[in-house]
């Protein structure tokens, strides 16, 4: 069983997978702070200074506990979810270009003459007699 599951774990889908959950990772982390740290604030600027992700609406302020500790308020954090969606939408368009790109060099490759394969010496020959005892006849 564990040479099986080797197998299948050194497969290259499974590494080129791996390796793309990796990237993936790493471009949300790119994604996401491009828009919380440069298009949220230029947002922001046009709308009059407002910042997003502190949008919230409160439905339950915070309080003072019996015990004398805070509990803090319940929020509905509708500022972060348009901070997400853009994120998304970002990154939607970026994977659209991609596989977009993807499929113009696929079709181009498909849409490349490809040569004919070179005739074998034997058929060569052959055809060359069958020439000359056409002429022949």
């Amino acid at each position: 069983m564990f040479k099986e599951f080797r197998e299948f774990a050194m497969r290259g889908n499974v590494v080129d997978l791996a390796v793309g959950v990796i990237i993936g990772a790493a471009f949300g982390a790119i994604v996401t702070s491009l828009v919380t740290d440069i298009i949220m604030p230029v947002i922001g600027l046009i709308t009059g200074g407002m910042d997003f992700s502190k949008l919230a609406y409160e439905l339950k302020p915070a309080s003072i506990g019996p015990d004398g500790k805070e509990i803090a308020a319940v929020t509905i954090n509708y500022g972060r979810f348009i901070n997400f969606i853009i994120t998304f939408l970002i990154v939607a368009f970026a994977m659209f270009m991609v596989v977009k790109g993807m499929n113009s060099l696929k079709r181009k490759q498909e849409a490349a003459p490809v040569p004919p394969p070179e005739t074998p010496a034997q058929e060569k020959l052959l055809s060359e007699i069958r020439d000359l005892l056409a002429k022949r006849a």
